[in-house]
């Protein structure tokens, strides 16, 4: 028979919508978190409020790390879809809000409902994708989010800039309202109402508790010293509050069926460090990164999209070092030294940039920008490996969010703490430095074209002021890295598992917090060392040890045709996005043939082996978890099954060289 070239189907060109969708609004959330950085001087010359300017990321990073853990386990219960859906439109809405505001404060709020959109799509979207993915393709797929991080991170920063300089701040919110909605359309024709009805015991407590005493926490080291005396009934209350919502959270957490925060992650030491050094290290990135554009404006002069461009060497630096150590540490199996070497080497970085003045040239600024980023780089997504590699596997998923979840206090921290030093020196130095009369001419106002009206005296003292200010923030970032360094040393290295090597990426590196389980994790893991050895080849290779003459299409069908608590819908499985009907019907031809497959209905034949063929992939799959121990291990049986049964390629459309028929 001569070859027949088949086109895409539509069922395949749906797939990439979908993804494409899936990506637009996780690009959105993530863009988000950087994307104000080089528009909040303009934002405080017109709004005022240069002592609250922190808050402007913080309330944004903030709301993330509070719904995070949630979203997750309503997409399991109510469906990915609606649960997506719902988040972006509180995203658009915050986003239209945050466009609208007309003082510092309104923006702030806006900017947490915005956040508690954003944490919804990072989670959702990141599922979603399941729904209309073959497991065997999964992987590539959360390189590409992996990558949305990355680009964004970029970006963001970037994008801000030039909206703010050439049409308005506020443009930097309304962009999201015609990609969203072009999001929300595309997903609403094309994803499936897919839920997994999983039962969960939501941990409403223990999320409620967390985000009142992180909250507590952030309003007392922002406001303390500056809007209030460290005495006042008002700080003094909120360290209260702080101290007695952690302590309700441990008491909830040992109660709580599936809590956020597993007590018992605590008396793991590999955890504890890494969530410690987590949270420092997030402190230093997101910190840093609100300042250096303040620093680009105010001090030399530079337009908001130049400030974006020199954020470049920041961003390109994490992104570079991440994806070297990844790979190096895949070969070596090595990983305790990269983040001793990555801490060192940013708190080398952020002591440099302490010594930025108004005379730095650019490519001193530069060199020293690039220096914290690959210092950065090293350091995050290993930490999430090392988590991922103590804990036992039933632990793996809420070890992994655990992880991200206190980079993401870290930085809403980091944020909050580091704009309390700033906007405290900045009084203090103005207070100091200007003339009599001066502070009226000042004001409030940070937007760089008002300051260069000023008076020279005026504007000399101001910009040294600004830039004493910027010395002790850095200052203040430098020996925070320090304390992380330290901890750096007490990291145990212990040999890498083969599926926990496999799940460090650009997206642990400088993604937002994830919510996952453990068996979402060791998929991710097995998914992609199946896809190292070709899933195809490996596939083919467990049918024929099980002496069974199928080829993969056929195979896939009867795996999915024929299991228990399946029904036995063959229509329905022709009509799944990822399957190719004309790849489908040849298959099911063939099974008939066999005699496996008799009025649409799996035969007793069919059953039996279609249980050899289980048995066959589920031993190639132990192979590739070269610790697992199936005593120790119980937990991982099920799993290994289940994947033996859904990690496949599904009759998809023939390549341009092969024949029609499977």
């Amino acid at each position: 028979m001569s070859p027949t070239v088949v086109a895409a189907p539509p069922e395949h060109r749906r797939v990439l919508v979908v993804a494409s969708g899936l990506m637009l609004v996780m690009l959105l959330a993530s863009l988000d978190q950087t994307i104000v950085s080089t528009a909040l001087p303009t934002i405080v010359g017109d709004l005022g409020g240069l002592e609250h300017i922190s808050w402007v990321v913080t309330a944004y990073l903030l709301a993330i790390t509070a719904v995070t853990p949630l979203y997750g386990k309503l997409g399991d219960l109510y469906g990915r879809k609606v649960v997506l859906q719902g988040a972006l439109v509180l995203f658009l809405i915050g986003s239209a809000l945050c466009g609208l505001a007309q003082g510092m404060t309104e923006l702030i709020v806006f900017r947490a409902i915005q956040g508690l959109g954003g944490g919804g799509l990072m989670v959702s979207a990141q599922a979603a994708i399941g729904d209309v993915v073959a497991p065997s393709q999964r992987g590539k797929y959360s390189g590409l989010f992996g990558a949305v991080f990355g680009v964004s991170s970029v970006a963001g920063p970037l994008i801000g800039g030039f909206l703010t300089s050439h049409v308005s701040w506020r443009a930097i919110f309304y962009v999201n309202l015609p990609l969203g909605a072009l999001a929300f359309a595309v997903l609403a024709a094309t994803l499936p109402s897919v839920s997994e009805r999983r039962k969960h015991q939501i941990d409403y407590a223990g999320t409620l508790l967390l985000a009142l005493g992180l909250s507590a926490l952030i309003l007392a080291t922002t406001l303390g010293g500056n809007t209030f005396d460290w005495a006042s009934p008002e700080i003094v209350g909120m360290g209260i509050l702080c101290v007695l919502s952690l302590v309700a959270l441990a008491y909830v957490e040992q109660r709580a069926a599936e809590p956020i925060l597993p007590p018992s992650l605590f008396r793991n030491r590999v955890f504890v460090v890494c969530a410690a050094v987590s949270l420092v290290v997030g402190f230093a990135l997101f910190g840093s990164l609100t300042y250096l554009p303040l620093f680009q404006q105010v001090v030399r002069g530079l337009s908001p999209t130049s400030s974006g461009l020199q954020l470049i060497p920041v961003m390109g630096g994490l992104l570079i070092s991440s994806i070297v150590s990844g790979q190096v540490i895949t070969r070596t199996g090595r990983y305790k030294a990269w983040p001793i070497a990555g801490t060192a080497v940013a708190a080398v970085g952020l002591y440099l940039l302490s010594s930025l003045d108004e005379s730095t040239g650019s490519g001193i600024a530069a060199l020293h920008m690039l220096i914290l980023g690959l210092g950065l780089g090293m350091v995050m997504q290993v930490l999430v490996l090392a988590v991922q590699n103590s804990v036992s596997y039933d632990q793996l998923g809420v070890a992994t969010s655990g992880a991200t979840l206190f980079r993401s206090i870290g930085g809403s921290l980091g944020t909050a703490v580091l704009g309390a030093i700033f906007s405290g020196r900045l009084s203090s130095e103005l207070a100091d430095k200007l003339p009599a009369g001066g502070g009226s001419a000042v004001g409030g106002s940070l937007n760089p074209a008002q300051l260069g009206r000023l008076p020279k005296p005026i504007h000399d003292a101001y910009i040294g002021s600004f830039t004493d200010a910027l010395h002790s923030v850095f200052l203040v970032a430098t020996g925070v890295v320090v304390v992380a360094f330290l901890l750096s040393w007490l990291i145990e290295e212990r040999p890498l598992r083969a599926t926990v090597e496999t799940n460090a990426g650009v997206g642990e590196a400088i993604g937002g917090p994830v919510d996952t389980d453990s068996l979402r994790e060791v998929t991710r893991g097995l998914t992609r060392l199946v896809g190292r050895e070709r899933t195809l080849a490996f596939l083919e290779g467990a049918t024929g040890r099980a002496g069974i003459d199928l080829d993969p299409s056929a195979a896939w069908l009867l795996l999915h045709a024929g299991g228990p608590g399946v029904p036995d819908d063959l229509h329905a499985i022709r009509a799944r996005p990822h399957v190719d009907p004309a790849r489908f019907d040849a298959a099911l031809a063939l099974l008939r043939e066999r005699g496996y497959v008799a009025d649409d209905t799996v035969s007793p034949a069919g059953l039996a082996v279609r249980d050899q063929l289980v048995a066959a992939r589920t031993d190639c799959l132990r192979s590739l978890i070269e610790d697992w121990e199936p005593d120790a291990h119980p937990e991982l049986d099920p799993l290994l099954r289940r994947l033996a049964e859904e990690l496949d390629t599904p009759p998809r459309e023939p390549a341009a060289d092969a024949p029609a028929t499977a």
